[in-house]
């Protein structure tokens, strides 16, 4: 079990007091971490009375916050075991992802593509050919290596197949190196805000995370980046170059040279994920992956530009470290499944089709999103991205927990901005993706300009806030 100390608690709440009573922000901020995955069900939450001393509010208002938690079911009391985090229910797993039928606005996903019916059809076809053997390989079918490798060098960047390994998935993919390559003691670089499970695998691996600033407009922090790994040394960082998730920014050629520079200066093994790199839009030509500029190991998958339901994925690196990440793999998964192997070979026959349809589809759900959100919410900035699966909106205040707490309510969920972050930042932001159906994102907005409305104008009793945000 879990047990969470009153200060990572109160790192997580972040600026939590609203103008509700305070024990029912408690319980609110609470019930919001849970949802939102930050809270692992089966955590047991820090004591009353040290929770209490941590944020500066009387026993009594822990004690109410954790009755109403309880009166919800987001938490279970027994003596002896203290307070347990939960859902409402049985207490076990819901059937659905999504069993309340809200409105998922939580995933940059799309549909499949149109071109997976067939492929799939192609690759049962061929599926006899390997039932005699195991029905999974560890490192990939010789054919789907060579088709990823002529992938990268069509992109720019010379490749072998025995650079080569094929993974369930991206997720799969950053756990394994995470493994692999970090020790206990080691420290990650890691952008901020970015993708919340890299995080989790990274921190599972590693001591800390540091943090380096994306901003949409702006993108890198350059100078930060290089004190970044002046000061802690880390012995991964790991990057989103191309249509950053969730900002969508592009990291430029020169900024990928300094990285890379800085990183062999102090041995640090860089880790370039990109699940988005493939999703241009529109606006200049790609930049050339950042293998091409120096030493760096690259993550790709097919889950955002065919389908997340396809769980092929891969990683790029050289020989000697595919050799080690092979037998790795063996402590936790024996290797990938054949039949989706030859689905995936089948749809990287025609990927460059593929990709031109899937630019058109988020060309027309990116202005339809700009549209709807400058008609209904003119106060929010909306960024303009050439390319990803979602906008890294600024509300203007510092409201995005709140607001996606809300909008739950009315039907829709939302992911609050500090999940993309560390420590409870990015309360002015939230991610929303222009992926899915026009009518479910007019439906989505309709519901969002609702509940801003119905939240009101910021209280100026919460200037706190702003120190704490990027």
């Amino acid at each position: 079990m879990l047990v969470l100390s009153a200060h990572r608690l109160s790192s997580e709440l972040g600026q939590w007091r609203g103008n509700t009573a305070v024990y029912t922000a408690l319980a609110d901020r609470i019930r919001l971490l849970v949802l939102d995955g930050r809270l692992p069900l089966g955590t047991r939450l820090p004591a009353e009375r040290e929770l209490a001393e941590k944020l500066g509010v009387s026993r009594t208002t822990v004690a109410a916050a954790y009755a109403s938690l309880r009166g919800m079911g987001y938490v279970s009391s027994t003596r002896g075991s203290g307070s347990i985090v939960g859902m409402p229910g049985s207490g076990t797993p819901p059937p659905e992802d999504n069993p309340a039928g809200l409105l998922d606005f939580s995933k940059a996903a799309l549909p499949a593509a149109p071109q997976f019916t067939e492929a799939t059809a192609r690759a049962v076809q061929e599926l006899p050919a390997y039932l005699n053997g195991p029905g999974y390989d560890p490192v990939g079918l010789p054919r789907l290596r060579q088709a990823v490798a002529d992938r990268y060098a069509e992109r720019g960047l010379p490749t072998e197949p025995q650079q080569i390994m094929i993974t369930l998935g991206a997720q799969h993919a950053i756990s394994l190196l995470a493994r692999t390559l970090l020790e206990r003691s080691d420290s990650a670089l890691v952008e901020a805000p970015s993708y919340p499970h890299a995080y989790e695998a990274l921190r599972a691996a590693g001591r800390r995370l540091v943090p380096v600033s994306v901003s949409s407009g702006s993108g890198w922090d350059e100078d930060g980046m290089e004190q970044a790994f002046r000061r802690a040394g880390p012995a991964l960082a790991y990057v989103m170059p191309d249509y950053h998730n969730p900002t969508g920014e592009v990291m430029p050629a020169g900024s990928r040279e300094r990285l890379l520079t800085e990183a062999a200066r102090h041995d640090t093994v860089v880790i370039a994920d990109e699940t988005m790199a493939e999703l241009r839009i529109d606006g200049p030509e790609p930049v050339l992956p950042l293998a091409a500029y120096g030493s760096a190991v690259l993550i790709g998958s097919l889950g955002k530009t065919v389908w997340g339901g396809l769980r092929i994925g891969w990683i790029r690196a050289e020989p000697d470290l595919i050799g080690r990440l092979v037998q790795a793999r063996f402590a936790h998964d024996l290797g990938t499944p054949i039949l989706e192997q030859l689905i995936a070979l089948e749809l990287m026959k025609d990927y460059r089709r593929l990709l031109g349809v899937r630019a058109g589809q988020l060309a027309r759900g990116r202005q339809h999103l700009e549209f709807l959100l400058a008609s209904a919410l003119p106060e929010w900035k909306v960024p303009h991205v050439n390319g990803g699966l979602s906008t890294w909106v600024n509300l203007g205040r510092p409201s995005s927990s709140q607001l996606a707490l809300a909008a739950r309510s009315g039907g829709l969920l939302l992911a609050a901005g500090p999940r993309f972050g560390i420590n409870g930042v990015f309360e002015r932001f939230l991610r929303i993706p222009f992926s899915y159906p026009a009518e479910d994102t007019e439906q989505a907005v309709r519901i969002l300009a609702e509940t801003w409305a119905a939240l009101g104008p910021e209280s100026p009793s919460r200037p706190s806030y702003l120190p704490a945000l990027v």
